[in-house]
């Protein structure tokens, strides 16, 4: 009998057991992906359909191709949400961008002091609904606020200012985050050429620094675009009368119960969402390595007076972040702003949505998603990318697909889906499981970029030697790429959890008694008027989110070290 292979103990194994084994892990392959492809399908491709078909129809059923679209551009009040929302986004964005950039220069290029905690203090955002902000400007610059009071000056903070005002605090951390890593990404060569050449800094500026960072300021610019035209949490809270495209459809699905008309805004909504998206990814195509291996990591020089000038950038910046939310933890704290400044806890009774359920009801469903989401996205990635099947391109677009919807999009078409009374999918309706799912399909595309990214780093020889031995490749998955992936894999349940706790637009159709949301009950006591008690679920919303925070942080390196040393046994 031929001998085709050996365990791992040296034996020898018979061919016919091989083909055996083979043609059960094929079968298990092909079974995993078609899974995963009944996934993407059922959550993601299936709902957006539903969206689109149902704009075709009007609130009897009957098809009526484009005329949900002619009423609405037709209709002046409705057809404005386009012009407000392109409008506040394109000033969010290019305010945002502007600032962030300065902010990501000074903390890259400079040897200015306060680096770590200016940092720190800029990521506070990320910890932090978006309607938060909207919640602080009203306390600053709203009729009664801070501001106004102490000058007299009321400047008018309600509608397309105060959306922008909030969203570029809202949006600030992405950009940065954004920025410094293309600022990182820098060969000190280029500069010591400039230099001989004898070249300005201004010049260099012009002709070095702002060249090679083109395509991490492109990727701030969309990405803060999208977050801003398709978040509804800051315009509801600070817009007043002043129309967005995603208030509309809470307007008409919500306010006037218009099921066919939030379904046209929906897709009229993900036009602009989706050309962003497919923009950015042609430009990220042409982007060409910057870093070689043979280049110089660039070491920021000695400058006394640009960097206390960017120190004092920093710290405005920084103070007036820092700011808005000392403003959430003083309301939260004071009887009745601003007229009883006593302190006291009683706006933590939270008596207008049943005390802390909202709350753990967040902390449940984000370690639901963190668990669930990091598991999904991370075996997805593994599909896709180590095996090497027709099926994996059509995945891989699926699984883009989901940055491009909005929030208020996937809401409502998970309504169109699973609020239909004899199908098998409408026992997950009004269930924390219905929150889970949309939370890890709203924030799927990054992790899974991520997955993909760190799959594509490892070296092949290792699942090519476990095949060699006959080992299945669901133990070499465990035992080998989820170990040296552990880091990844921590980083994307960390995204999923902190993004769980803050999402409002992906489930602020889905929640149902008992299964409200930290997020949501912040917005139904902000329009209940107990802005206090809304104050103070986000104090604490803010609150679970650093200390989530931290707690990565120290599992993340402590994995990282015992990765690399793992690794390095391995290569041995």
């Amino acid at each position: 009998m031929a001998v085709l292979r050996t365990d791992p103990a040296g034996a020898a194994i018979p061919d016919r057991v091989v083909r055996h084994r083979l043609d059960r892990e094929t079968a298990l392959r092909y079974l995993f992906i078609g899974l995963f492809g009944l996934f993407l399908y059922l959550f993601v491709l299936y709902p957006m359909a539903k969206v689109l078909w149902r704009s075709l129809l009007n609130n009897d059923g009957a098809f009526i191709g484009a005329a949900n679209y002619v009423r609405y551009f037709s209709t002046p009040a409705i057809a404005a949400s386009i012009t407000n929302s392109l409008y506040v986004s394109l000033a969010a964005m290019v305010v945002t961008v502007c600032l962030a950039f300065v902010y990501a220069y000074a903390l890259t290029r400079t040897l200015m002091p306060g680096r770590g905690v200016f940092r720190v203090v800029a990521m506070l955002p990320i910890f932090a609904p978006s309607l938060v902000q909207g919640i602080a400007f009203v306390y600053i610059f709203g009729n009664n606020g801070i501001w106004t009071r102490l000058t007299d000056i009321n400047i008018g903070v309600y509608g397309a200012k105060g959306i922008i005002m909030a969203e570029v605090f809202y949006c600030f951390p992405h950009a940065m985050l954004i920025l410094i890593a293309a600022l990182t990404a820098t060969d000190a060569r280029l500069y010591d050429a400039a230099a001989a050449l004898g070249a300005s800094r201004l010049k260099t500026f012009a002709t070095v620094t702002l060249p090679g960072v083109k395509y991490g300021l492109m990727s701030a610019c969309f990405v803060v675009f999208t977050l801003v035209i398709t978040d509804f949490g800051a315009p509801k809270v600070i817009g007043g009368k002043f129309s967005v495209m995603a208030t509309e459809i809470y307007n008409q699905v919500v306010g006037q119960q218009n099921f066919t008309m939030g379904a046209t805004v929906s897709v009229v909504l993900l036009v602009p969402a989706l050309v962003a998206f497919v923009v950015d990814r042609l430009i990220q195509r042409r982007q060409y390595a910057l870093v070689s291996s043979s280049a110089k990591p660039l070491e920021p020089r000695k400058n006394p007076l640009a960097e206390w000038s960017l120190f004092a950038y920093c710290f405005l910046i920084a103070a007036s972040i820092a700011a808005i939310y000392l403003v959430i933890l003083v309301v939260s704290l004071v009887e009745r702003w601003p007229y009883r400044l006593s302190l006291t806890l009683k706006h933590y009774a939270f008596d207008t949505v049943g005390g802390y359920s909202p709350l753990l009801n967040s902390v449940y469903v984000s370690a639901l998603t963190a668990v669930v989401g990091t598991a999904i996205a991370f075996i997805g990635a593994y599909l896709v990318e180590k095996w090497r099947t027709r099926a994996g391109a059509p995945l891989y677009a699926l699984s883009l697909l989901p940055v491009s919807i909005p929030g208020m999009v996937l809401g409502l078409a998970y309504i169109f889906t699973f609020n239909v009374s004899g199908s098998i999918l409408n026992r997950l309706y009004g269930t924390l499981a219905i929150l889970v799912i949309s939370n890890l399909i709203h924030y799927f595309t990054v992790p899974f970029l991520t997955a993909t990214t760190s799959l594509k780093q490892m070296d092949a020889e290792f699942e090519n030697v476990g095949a060699s031995m006959g080992v299945p490749f669901y133990k070499t998955f465990w035992r080998v790429t989820v170990p040296i992936a552990l880091p990844s894999i921590i980083a994307i349940s960390m995204y999923f959890f902190l993004n769980g706790m803050v999402t409002l637009s992906a489930v602020v159709f889905l929640v149902a008694p008992g299964t409200e949301l930290a997020a949501v009950a912040v917005l139904l006591m902000d329009d209940a008027g107990d802005t206090a008690q809304a104050a103070a679920m986000s104090v604490l919303i803010i609150a679970v989110g650093l200390m989530v925070r931290f707690v990565y942080w120290g599992l993340m390196r402590g994995v990282t070290r015992r990765t690399q040393a793992w690794t390095a046994t391995a290569a041995a």
